[in-house]
């Protein structure tokens, strides 16, 4: 266990429950910070008014989303022999929105050395740079290849199953531009699909985001600059006519005789890396 001493930053789902729960092993925690999205901004809600459209893309990925999560397969997923729960709640602070003044307050007066992020909006303004080592996110996509929302989704809709996975960076100001720190490729084979690749990709980086508090006390030098943009998928680019696109394309046999194992690259800052099945 690392002796460092981490805020973490997160979402309130089970797969951001299990990933807080192991960061709290692996290091010590001095605060668990979630966002309750209680606050709708007014220019949002006016944007909506003005535009049906978009207001219907909204209530369908709300109806989508509830179908796909529906029956607790998430919470049976990571937590098979309890409800979903933070081991810490001692630790937690709930506020409206991650870049709330609370959040900066917070870390200004508990000074961690690493602030620790999953399934939060977009972090801004002053909290960026903080935490003495650093702000290291989990993102649900290998960046640069796949920035933004629903990175395994997408990368099953191109094609692309062996670039399902996640991405441990660093956060700078852009969306998953950061430093690379780790790709983390779960398993994939046959007979899979896209939420259950999804939450093994997560359950896979719970492990290397541990990992990694322990190579961040030991000082080594992670961090590759992403030489490539990429590309930047938005929550608004899955349409319902992708969906079925991809529908089609797993019943006819997109993941058919693929057996790929679980793969980490770690990445340093002299633009070398390390790969193997595992850590």
């Amino acid at each position: 266990m690392s002796s460092l001493r981490v805020m973490i930053l997160c979402g309130r789902s089970p797969r951001h429950l299990y990933v807080a729960n192991r960061l709290c092993r692996a290091a010590q925690p001095v605060a668990i910070v979630q966002e309750t999205g209680s606050e709708l901004h007014k220019e949002k809600l006016r944007q909506w008014a003005r535009n049906p459209r978009l207001l219907w893309r909204k209530a369908w990925r709300w109806i989508r989303d509830r179908r796909r999560y529906a029956g607790g397969k998430e919470a049976a997923f990571f937590f098979p022999n309890d409800r979903p729960r933070l081991n810490r709640p001692d630790l937690l602070c709930e506020v409206p929105h991650v870049n709330h003044p609370r959040v900066l307050e917070l870390v200004e007066r508990l000074d961690p050395d690493v602030i620790a992020v999953f399934g939060t909006s977009l972090i801004r303004g002053e909290l960026l740079g903080k935490g003495r080592l650093g702000m290291v996110n989990l993102h649900g996509g290998l960046s640069p290849h796949y920035r933004g929302a629903d990175g395994t989704f997408w990368a099953l809709y191109n094609g692309e199953p062996h670039k399902v996975g996640c991405t441990i960076h660093y956060i700078d100001r852009g969306i998953d531009t950061g430093r690379l720190i780790a790709h983390v490729c779960p398993q994939v084979q046959e007979g899979d699909d896209e939420l259950g690749l999804f939450w093994r990709a997560v359950k896979d980086s719970a492990e290397v985001y541990a990992e990694l508090m322990d190579r961040l006390e030991r000082r080594e030098p992670l961090g590759a600059v992403q030489k490539e943009r990429g590309h930047l998928y938005q929550v608004k680019d899955r349409l319902w006519k992708h969906e079925r696109e991809l529908a089609k394309k797993m019943r006819g046999g997109l993941l058919k005789g693929v057996h790929l194992p679980r793969r980490v690259t770690w990445f340093f800052d002299n633009g070398t890396s390390t790969m193997g099945p595992g850590s």
